[in-house]
């Protein structure tokens, strides 16, 4: 049974847990965080979900995301999914979210970072990745036209795009 946190709505821990799978009570928030890894060359690392996972099965998505656990912080949270779904060992001590959004029932924290990782290296978690490979944004743009891609905001994967090179919103 997997456990996680209740934040308020300033994400301050309650001290509260809820159960997976259990809806998030009203006035209270969970943690969810995403990674998404780019190359030099401004290819995001992106992955396919197992066809027997629960929620878009077979869909590519990015690089990683899950849920953060009780105890966890939005870093160790972050580290820990890279970890268990690629095998990708990450120090992101020094690296804050690109940014958050907000979602009913919580928040979703964006790492967007720039690395060389060689895909056919990397240790996919069975019951949750069968592939993984380089995308650039227009490919990734085209795959959610087709259905083969999580349908995200097309405007989402341009600012995650645009966040790989910029800290902030100004020029």
């Amino acid at each position: 049974m997997e456990l996680f946190d209740l934040y308020t709505e300033d994400r301050v821990r309650t001290g509260r847990t809820m159960v997976r799978g259990t809806k998030v009570p009203g006035g209270f928030y969970r943690l969810v965080v995403h990674v998404c890894i780019f190359d030099t060359e401004g290819r995001m690392l992106i992955q396919q979900r197992q066809p027997f996972k629960q929620g878009w099965s077979n869909y590519w998505d990015l690089t990683v995301g899950g849920c953060a656990v009780a105890g966890d912080t939005s870093r160790t949270a972050a580290e820990r999914e890279v970890r268990e779904e690629i095998g990708l060992e990450l120090d992101l001590s020094d690296i804050r979210p690109s940014l958050t959004l907000n979602f009913d029932g919580g928040f979703d924290d964006y790492y967007v970072l720039t690395q060389e990782v060689d895909p056919s290296a990397l240790h996919l978690q069975e019951e949750e990745v069968q592939a993984v490979r380089w995308a650039a944004q227009e490919e990734i743009l085209r795959m959610i036209d087709d259905g083969l891609f999580i349908p995200y905001e097309k405007s989402l994967i341009g600012l995650l795009f645009f966040c790989r090179n910029h800290r902030g919103a100004h020029i």
